[in-house]
């Protein structure tokens, strides 16, 4: 069985699935590392090969700014592929990111050094093993024919599995609800340190704090409960599904600017308090561009409005909350960073109605912090002291709320 598509229109502005009777096949398809490959070879042309155990029906398309290669599969597994394993050296594929992105999908995201498009894709399947191989030749082409020719394809049965946010589990309005955001996931691992992946730490430390804010009576919803992707829009966007009352962002980045270790909290502002905030506020926004999202038809104007209304009452709350979390892990022992309390422009605390605040709890750029993050023991003793933090802000917000409106 194979699907061979030449030409512009049809290969790039379709859905690609694989042909026939592969739309049916729904079983785990295996990577296999050694039999996949990236090679660039003569006259512009550069071939991607994704062995897999079975065939499984998947799309490719291109997204520009930055340009990028999107590949979506059905139910594969990439859990036996290392980094290298694909791409031994940049070329014309000058990175490659894969892995899980929305529950029973998969993604591998190519970013390309040049504009390219491809010529030829395919998915042949071996009729007496079953085993099946994805390969696309891409060819260099000018910059407008790569524009014209990237977006996300129009086809509501891809795009509704692929980009809707998850909906969160009812709950019970006339409680305090919290929305706690482990960062990255999926496909966008974020910071990596000696076989540690950032997604995973704020994975388990959410659970966690999620476990001892339920034992204090508080309803606790996570953006994601899972090693998904979950984009920065809608994990805003299933805060105020939840019609939460607090949002609280989880991280722990790697920063080399400054020697950056100690815990954090970060609160919304049009600048960044700091050279070091700054870049690090660039690298979490650029998760969405790691996983392969389209981010054209974003709206400045709309992000500045949602701004200028968080300043009028949710600011000041988000403020006290910062605070009041830094006093607690301060008790705690922290250690907290030398300016613990830093503004930035994050994507995830730009909700206009609901306080919001991100956590770095430690950053894996530092010997100590990663010491502190792989101890089970300091981890329980801060999920303690925010978990105290959060409901003493919680009471003191309630006390002050007739004030503020009046």
């Amino acid at each position: 069985m194979r699907a061979i598509l030449k030409g512009l229109a049809v290969a790039l502005v379709c859905a690609v699935p694989v042909a026939g009777a592969a739309q049916e096949l729904t079983a785990l398809a295996r990577v296999d590392p050694v039999e996949s490959a990236v090679k660039d070879g003569w006259f512009g042309k550069t071939d991607l090969t994704v062995a897999l155990s079975q065939g499984v029906p998947f799309r490719v398309f291109l997204l520009d700014d930055p340009a990028r290669l999107i590949v979506d599969f059905r139910e594969a597994d990439w859990s036996e592929v290392a980094r290298g394993d694909l791409l031994k050296k940049p070329g014309r594929i000058s990175a490659l990111r894969f892995g899980a992105f929305q529950p029973g999908w998969s993604r591998l995201v190519a970013d390309l050094a040049e504009p390219m498009i491809p010529a030829e894709i395919g998915m042949p399947v071996d009729a007496s093993s079953g085993k099946a191989r994805l390969e696309i030749t891409l060819e260099t082409v000018a910059a407008e024919v790569f524009a014209k020719a990237a977006g996300v394809p129009v086809d509501p049965d891809w795009t509704t599995a692929l980009t809707a946010p998850p909906k969160p589990a009812a709950v019970d309005k006339d409680s305090f609800t919290i929305v706690l955001d482990p960062g990255h996931g999926g496909i966008d691992p974020g910071a990596q340190r000696e076989g540690l992946d950032e997604k995973d730490l704020m994975l388990n430390f959410a659970r966690d704090l999620r476990d001892a804010l339920r034992r204090k009576g508080v309803d606790v919803l996570l953006t994601r409960d899972d090693d998904i992707f979950v984009a920065l829009e809608y994990r805003v966007a299933i805060a105020h599904q939840a019609e939460a009352d607090l949002f609280i962002s989880l991280h722990a980045d790697s920063l080399s600017q400054g020697g950056a270790s100690g815990a954090t909290v970060y609160t919304l502002s049009d600048d960044a308090s700091d050279v070091a905030t700054e870049h690090l506020a660039a690298r979490h926004d650029r998760s969405d561009i790691i996983a392969g999202a389209d981010l054209t038809g974003s709206d400045d104007q709309v992000a500045g409005i949602l701004l200028d209304l968080a300043r009028q009452e949710t600011e000041p709350r988000s403020d006290a909350l910062a605070a009041t979390l830094v006093e607690g892990m301060r008790a705690a022992g922290g250690p907290m960073n030398s300016r613990p309390l830093r503004r930035a422009g994050f994507s995830v605390l730009k909700s206009a109605d609901i306080p919001s605040v991100l956590v770095e709890v430690g950053f894996l750029s530092s010997k100590r912090d990663l010491t502190n993050l792989r101890d089970p023991v300091w981890r329980a003793s801060m999920v303690s002291a925010m978990a105290d933090a959060i409901v003493a802000w919680r009471d003191q917000d309630a006390a002050l709320k007739p004030l503020i409106r009046k």
